[in-house]
């Protein structure tokens, strides 16, 4: 019998997700000001414990709106990982502002601190800092660092969504933080961000810049340029659902990660990301498999062997200093080994909240059974 093909994700509504999208549609609020995005702003904030949160229409919007609530302009420099995902980039770009990469370090996949000191001059005016598969960043240590240089930190939560940092979530550090609410993290809004922070000049910022920008007093009176990146109801209400079963979803996330670990661990010819480190534990927002470099290996043939199997997988990100715009704009003679070496031999397992102790048998019988015929 033909194996049932498992994808690399799958969200799970078993809440009251239809319960809050009925209520948006027989009281009509269906749009940004419903009763819905409030409720989820307030549950998040206080989740995380930052004081003002700004629900947006995706976790690319919140980065958006918080690069442009710092000001960032041309001439001035934002230190980034390399190894992430292109919304990270996009509003330095559009600014003017000019993005300083740093290399990840090999066993964490999360940004090198060390390296970012190196990174810093006059001229940088922010740093982010983004959670990368289920481990964090050393966020107090890079706090210090910010504090030193007197640099803006912006943090990137969307992967993380309920890890902690010697019990201080993931989420309240730094000027800034953003999540993603995107189908395949830990809350599913379909579509769906957050900006969150603590300072209250940059929440009315961040505001104003998601709403058009229209002046608090005078109707279609704009006094600067701003999107259109508002949360609607209806994509809060199944937030708020969502949130409801949070805690649940990281320890199934968790259950799952563990689980993938015990199995494969042993395997000599692949790393995983570790379990925990000395200041937080892993959360597997998604669980990664980067293949040992040994001879010729080719990695998108593993990939095809697996989802002919009935697998789905994901490769891991493509460094930003490799993706063909950038490089039209910013040539850089910067080599980042780890983040290249990353990008060609890692790849991501199916790790969705349906997923059984039997998928996760057969997967990674699958997957070693290919590793022996390659090696």
């Amino acid at each position: 019998m033909k194996k049932k093909f498992i994808p690399v994700n799958e969200p799970i509504f078993n809440g009251n997700e239809i319960k809050y999208l009925k209520n948006c549609i027989s009281t009509k609020w269906v749009g940004s000001d419903g009763k819905f995005v409030n409720a989820f702003e307030k549950k998040l904030s206080k989740y995380v414990k930052r004081k003002y949160a700004i629900a947006v229409s995706s976790g690319t919007a919140a980065l958006d709106i918080a690069f442009a609530s710092l000001k960032i302009k041309k001439g001035d420099e934002v230190i980034l990982p390399t190894f992430t995902i292109i919304s990270c980039v996009n509003q330095i770009i559009r600014s003017g502002a000019t993005p300083v990469f740093v290399d990840c370090d090999l066993t964490t996949w999360n940004v090198n601190i060390s390296e970012i000191e190196k990174k810093i001059t006059n001229k940088t005016k922010v740093i982010l800092a983004v959670h990368i598969y289920g481990l964090s960043v050393d966020m107090p240590n890079l706090l210090k660092l910010g504090k030193k240089h007197n640099i803006k930190i912006i943090e990137d939560a969307s992967e993380v969504l309920g890890l902690e940092i010697k019990n201080k979530k993931c989420g309240s550090f730094g000027d800034i933080s953003t999540f993603s609410f995107y189908t395949n993290k830990h809350i599913t809004t379909g579509e769906g961000g957050m900006v969150l922070t603590d300072n209250l000049e940059i929440a009315k910022k961040c505001k104003n810049f998601r709403n058009l920008f229209f002046d608090n007093k005078k109707r279609f009176y704009h006094k600067d340029i701003g999107w259109n990146y508002r949360m609607s109801n209806l994509n809060a209400a199944v937030g708020v659902a969502q949130f409801e079963n949070l805690k649940k979803t990281i320890r199934l996330k968790r259950l799952i990660g563990n689980y993938y670990y015990k199995n494969l661990k042993s395997l000599s010819d692949i790393q995983l990301q570790p379990l925990k480190n000395n200041y937080t534990k892993n959360i597997f927002w998604v669980f990664g498999v980067l293949i040992k470099k040994k001879g010729k290996i080719n990695i998108n043939k593993i990939r095809e062997i697996l989802f002919k199997r009935g697998i789905q997988t994901r490769p891991f990100f493509w460094p930003l200093h490799k993706q063909p715009f950038l490089a039209k704009i910013k040539k850089s003679k910067d080599h980042f080994p780890n983040s290249e070496y990353l990008s060609k031999n890692g790849f991501y397992l199916p790790s969705g909240l349906s997923l059984k102790k039997n998928d996760v048998d057969y997967i990674c019988k699958e997957l070693k059974k290919i590793l022996f015929n390659f090696f």
